[in-house]
């Protein structure tokens, strides 16, 4: 093992053992001083809430180093499959370590928490980035997948306001709701046809070849199975944002309604 890999290791305990942290300690701390609408949650609810903090947490660190990465690591933009994978790698120890504290958690909590979408999604992942942690290959692709992160915050506010008995149609909600809808699809689907794209490029490669069959088939199958998943999810935020702009437009329509009505009483 080399020292940069035994370093990856590190990372990920570490992240691990943050996340973890975070959830039995951090989360429910800091959160019964931000709200008090916290300590009124029944356990299930707090189980879930705290999950949900560590994955906001861990998608704004990733996403923002994703970002960076994308504009700015020129080794891994100047080749695509075998380029120096360091700084990705930095990136994916550490959410390595969140994806198996969470699966942990939900595999602990399954009465609360349990998703077996979620299951999937964790473990396609991990298998998928093993290749780049631990044969520092396809990292351009590794974290272009890791941008789908930027929505994963307005995903984690919509259910933290409607926990919290905010109205689907107060201005707050409403908010979110598009950024999410917007952040969503320009994070995870709207991407789709690029990323493919690249894929496409790379196909029949000198480089392509090297991978072999099994890196390969990972980077294939896992990417074919989180945008499946990923288009899943979109077909149901799509659908409660219509739903949201149904509701502001009844909204708008009764307050029109009753000013309409007040005009007539006071002529009268």
């Amino acid at each position: 093992m080399t020292i940069f890999n035994k370093l990856n290791v590190g990372i990920a305990v570490s992240s691990f053992a943050l996340f973890q942290l975070s959830f039995h300690v951090l989360s429910s701390w800091i959160s019964s001083r931000l709200t008090s609408g916290f300590n009124s949650l029944d356990q299930k609810k707090k189980i879930e809430w705290n999950t949900r903090t560590a994955s906001t947490f861990h998608a704004l660190v990733v996403g923002i180093f994703c970002v960076y990465i994308l504009l700015y690591d020129e080794a891994i933009n100047a080749d695509r499959v075998w380029g120096d994978p360091s700084t990705v790698q930095l990136n994916l120890a550490i959410t390595s370590g969140y994806l198996i504290s969470d699966l942990l958690l939900i595999v602990f909590y399954w009465k609360a928490i349990g998703d077996i979408f979620f299951v999937i999604h964790h473990v396609v992942a991990l298998y998928a980035y093993y290749f780049v942690l631990d044969r520092g290959l396809l990292a351009y692709f590794a974290n272009f997948r890791l941008l789908a992160e930027v929505s994963t915050p307005f995903v984690n506010q919509r259910w933290f306001f409607e926990v919290l008995g905010y109205s689907k149609a107060s201005k707050a909600n409403i908010i979110n709701g598009l950024l999410m809808t917007i952040m969503f699809f320009l994070g995870r689907i709207i991407v789709i046809p690029i990323y493919y794209h690249s894929v496409a490029s790379e196909f029949g490669t000198e480089a392509f070849y090297r991978l072999g069959f099994a890196a390969q088939s990972a980077w294939f199958i896992s990417s074919i199975v989180l945008d499946i998943m990923n288009l899943m999810w979109m077909v149901k935020i799509t659908q409660g944002c219509y739903k949201v702009i149904c509701l502001i437009g009844q909204a708008d329509a009764k307050a029109h309604k009753n000013g309409s009505s007040d005009n007539m009483k006071k002529n009268i």
